[in-house]
């Protein structure tokens, strides 16, 4: 039956009464409470890649009425697509768009260039391009979504950041997996299995230590005495040091998984390997002398717990030991406080730095540097043997070139002397280091090089150091 027509209908009456709220909170200036809601998540986008890893993207709308906060969370994700791979021989994605400008006028005059990628500049999302032939590179811009950060790196560049994909797939997200491989789980999927070995043997040779069972993630294995680690597979074959021969240290495939296997002079053996298990694996030590104690562990999930102790229970080894220790669940930071090792297993602290005081060694590292200026450290991060400093720059006291608001300072080792503390401003000298195929471009704070904390006073030293250097 139609409505009377002298009334709305109820819809139209109740956006009436929405407009009318709305309007009397605007009028008399009262806040909504709350923030606004989202629309629904559109379709993920096509890969930005033909081939190989790319970016796709999905976003969103914010809706809110006049009055409300914002919503809560990101108006976009952007996660990894993987399509199959490039054929040999395809130019690479940041190699293509510098290529772009080939032959192209630049930088305010009629000569062109031919543009391959720079590595060495800070921002690893510009498009950094060196001149073939000439020693400087020119920024383009960023680089399109979905070009790699740095060659061989996880990370993907997405509107001029650098962000690493989660475990759930999506750039920045910082989802992590658990010690039971659930992504973003806490731990609570899984039992975490730490014993020691005690028994010392009647005679030399190989005696069962434990099964590692099928499932098992996070395995760790370690002794310090001159017997030997060995590790057989389900077929009864040898992983490493089987058959009263000793092998190096490396990586070897096993039930799915790369165990790691080391040995150092101390001496001391450890054997690790993430995980997670395809099948059982067996744990042996050939004896030499009597046994120290071999301490290992890993995580297990708990419908395999059960299996795991019968099977040991029949094999009738393990248990033997005293004092078997098995810990139950715990919360999410579990994996952070998991007990420490015996303090013989530690790895040796950072070494004293030599000494550096002295108008001296300020004297010799501001005349010979081709850069001294003063810096906030904003973060370092540790590769290969060296230490990359990120740092912003305060104020410059020499150059030879001109220098960018944010720089990269390297120092050589995992151990860098003088050590720079983040968030603290600092003096620096450094030198300009350029590879000789002339594709990096560094600035290296030498070992035992100069870099105070900034005060007015070591600001009142440098200034002086300046007048005196010779000419």
């Amino acid at each position: 039956m139609d409505s009377d027509p002298l009334f709305p209908r109820p819809r139209l009456f109740q956006n009436l009464l929405l407009l009318l709220w709305a309007l009397l909170n605007c009028c008399l200036g009262v806040s909504a409470q709350g923030p606004g809601e989202w629309t629904p998540w559109v379709s993920w986008t096509r890969c930005s890649s033909s081939c190989g890893r790319g970016v796709s993207v999905r976003s969103r709308r914010c809706l809110r009425l006049p009055g409300e906060d914002p919503c809560w969370g990101d108006s976009h994700e952007y996660r990894l697509c993987q399509l199959p791979d490039c054929p040999p021989g395809a130019v690479p994605f940041r190699d293509l768009q510098c290529a772009l400008y080939n032959g192209r006028p630049v930088l305010g005059t009629q000569k062109t260039y031919q543009w391959v990628p720079f590595h060495g500049a800070p921002n690893q999302c510009d498009l950094n391009c060196l001149a073939e032939g000439h020693a400087f590179y020119h920024s383009f811009g960023r680089v399109l979504d979905g070009t790699a950060c740095s060659p061989g790196a996880q990370g993907v560049c997405v509107a001029g950041r650098c962000l690493s994909p989660g475990c759930d797939g999506l750039l920045g997200s910082g989802a992590l997996e658990d010690r039971c491989g659930r992504c973003g789980g806490a731990n609570d999927s899984c039992l975490f299995v730490q014993r020691v070995f005690r028994d010392t043997g009647a005679f030399a040779g190989y005696w069962n230590v434990t099964l590692i069972p099928e499932g098992a993630r996070h395995i760790r294995v370690a002794h310090r005495s001159r017997n030997h680690l060995a590790l057989m597979g389900g077929d009864g074959r040898y992983v490493l040091n089987g058959d009263w021969a000793v092998s190096p240290p490396g990586t070897y495939e096993a039930a799915g998984t790369h165990v790691v296997y080391t040995r150092d002079t101390g001496p001391q053996e450890t054997l690790q390997a993430a995980g997670p298990t395809s099948h059982n694996l067996l744990l042996q030590v050939l004896l030499q002398e009597p046994n120290p104690g071999i301490e290992f562990e890993f995580w297990l999930p708990q419908e395999r717990y059960s299996p795991f102790q019968a099977r040991v229970q029949a094999l009738g080894w393990p248990l033997r030991q005293p004092q078997p220790r098995e810990v139950e669940p715990q919360p999410p930071a579990a994996p952070a406080v998991i007990p420490a090792r015996t303090p013989t297993l530690a790895p040796d602290p950072c070494p004293p730095c030599p000494d550096t005081r002295g108008r001296a060694h300020r004297l010799l590292h501001y005349c010979g540097s081709d850069f001294v200026f003063q810096a906030r450290v904003l973060g370092h991060h540790r590769q290969a043997q060296e230490t990359r400093y990120e740092v912003r720059i305060q104020l410059v006291y020499k150059n030879r070139s001109p220098l960018r608001a944010r720089e990269y300072v390297w120092a050589p080792g995992h151990c860098p002397c003088p050590m720079l503390a983040p968030h603290r401003d600092y003096l620096l000298a450094v030198q300009r280091l350029v590879s000789p195929n002339g594709t990096q471009d560094r600035l290296l704070l030498p070992h035992a090089g100069y870099a105070r904390p900034w005060s007015p006073a070591e600001d009142s030293r440098i200034r002086l150091t300046a007048r005196r250097c010779p000419i």
